[in-house]
């Protein structure tokens, strides 16, 4: 089965002869690594007590949507 690479788009052979796959080298797959640690790649978050998405890019919005007196100390 042929797939392409995640990183560069080159088509490689899905095969365990690979052992960077679904990678088509060490470099695509370090790469990719990189882009996890640096953040650029994130899986969404959902709160599991509330069910609310939280999006990282838009917590600025959604801080300002919160009701007048929300983050008042009692």
């Amino acid at each position: 089965m042929k797939v392409n690479c995640p990183q560069c788009q080159k088509q490689i052979e899905w095969d365990s002869n690979n052992p960077h796959r679904p990678f088509c080298s060490k470099r695509c797959q370090l790469i990719d690594l990189g882009e996890w640690a640096a953040e650029t790649h994130a899986i969404p978050v959902k709160d599991p007590q509330n069910d609310i998405f939280i999006d990282p890019e838009n917590i600025e919005e959604m801080l300002s949507q919160m009701p007048d007196g929300f983050f008042n100390e009692d």
